[in-house]
């Protein structure tokens, strides 16, 4: 007796079964998720590229590299004391290539920002925002963390869309994966048929162009909800860490019973500076934060960038703003990219692997279509679903239609 049969019977209703689920899971989680993806995918594509744009709108402060030191901290503060003497500077961030930008006063209270010619401290530009205004960048990066709403309302709702995108991608692919790989399949899979109606340009948009973004919009997603997500950043590190747990954030502090005893904030700010930049002197950008002179117990923070652009292989270091020791940091973070391990590493890379500068122009150019294709994701779904949902109407009307004039014909 032949039972050849009966496992094929069943792998197929198994299969029916799994394909009916993430249909189900892919359309109602889409439509629920859907406004919120596109804004988060289209402030993406618009925050990948900040920089270039930044340097494109305001060609003022591409500055090019001179075979010269940078102006020191001290002046920088000396600058800030001239232009502004009632603001206190908050922190410095310069890449190679650009001006030095100067961040002075409160943030978010109002703050104003210098963009200074880093060899001459020339003054390039000078942007004053009231208390709650942003810059453009700042309002596209509100946007793609919490929708431009509180960020305690907004933020989970980005976090946690973000979680259900992932879900829809992969229920994705196992709607897309053919069921035979026969030559008519692999054209539909891989292919949009450009001359074909309407409804079936937007299904192949949705189907191939989904594919083909897949993997960077995985890669996008699962970096971006590290910054958002507690317990999966924490999984996260742990499973790639090999059972480690991440270290909490604590902020190095001063020894607040040295208060003015050994140096002042501009000669404690350029002694430290001094002592990074002996150890990293071809470093391409950094990022300083001056200490909090009314807070004692207020550090110094340097960071440095050995390569302009790219974030994954920084080095932090934090001083004692009193004596000039040197901090203990976080053992993730404040270590050198060669030190750390492999969840380190990642978690390391996190940034520049979430934007595509992990790889580059290129891999910023990847992020930037791959957000793109994943902001019109949502639309060509729902015009599917729609489609789809006209149709079945349509054939209901016509069922009854059929039913009425039977007995009429009879």
């Amino acid at each position: 007796m032949n039972f050849s049969r009966k496992p094929t019977v069943k792998k197929k209703q198994s299969r029916s079964l799994f394909y009916r689920i993430s249909a189900w899971l892919h359309l109602w989680l889409g439509l629920i998720t859907g406004i919120v993806m596109i804004i988060v995918c289209v402030t993406g594509c618009i925050w990948v590229f900040h920089d270039e744009i930044t340097r494109l709108l305001e060609p003022e402060t591409v500055i090019a590299h001179q075979d010269r030191p940078v102006i020191t901290p001290s002046r920088v503060q000396e600058i800030a004391a001239q232009q502004f003497p009632k603001l206190k500077p908050g922190y410095v961030t310069y890449q190679q290539g650009n001006a030095i930008y100067l961040s002075l006063g409160e943030g978010r209270k109002g703050n104003t920002i210098l963009r200074l010619n880093p060899y001459t401290g020339e003054v390039i530009s000078v942007k004053a925002h009231k208390p709650g205004e942003t810059d453009f960048f700042r309002f596209i990066l509100n946007g793609h963390r919490f929708l431009w709403m509180p960020a305690d309302i907004g933020r989970p709702i980005v976090n946690y869309s973000t979680l259900i995108f992932v879900i829809i991608l992969i229920s994705g692919i196992v709607l897309w994966w053919p069921q035979k790989w026969t030559k008519k399949a692999r054209e539909q899979s891989f292919r949009i048929k450009w001359d074909a109606s309407f409804k079936r340009v937007n299904y192949d948009l949705h189907n191939v162009l989904g594919f083909y973004a897949m993997l960077v919009l995985l890669a996008i997603a699962l970096t971006g909800m590290v910054y958002g997500i507690k317990w999966y950043s924490n999984g996260l590190y742990w499973a790639t860490s090999g059972g480690q747990t991440l270290p909490a954030f604590k902020r190095p502090q001063s020894d607040s019973t040295q208060l003015g005893k050994l140096y002042t904030p501009q000669q404690a700010m350029d002694l430290a500076w001094g002592k990074v930049l002996s150890k990293h002197p071809d470093a391409e950008g950094f990022y300083y934060t001056f200490a909090d002179t009314s807070k004692p117990k207020a550090a110094i923070g340097i960071t440095i960038y050995p390569t302009a652009g790219k974030f994954y292989n920084n080095r932090s270091y934090s001083f004692d703003q009193h004596t000039l020791k040197q901090l203990a940091g976080n053992k993730v973070y404040d270590i050198s990219f060669a030190e750390a391990g492999f969840g380190a590493k990642l978690r390391k890379a996190n940034y520049d692997i979430h934007v595509g500068s992990i790889l580059g122009l290129p891999g910023k150019i990847l992020a930037f279509f791959g957000a793109l294709i994943g902001a019109t994701l949502p639309v060509t779904g729902f015009l599917v679903w729609w489609g789809k949902k006209k149709k079945s109407k349509k054939g209901v009307v016509a069922k009854k239609a059929l039913v009425a004039a039977v007995p009429q014909a009879v």
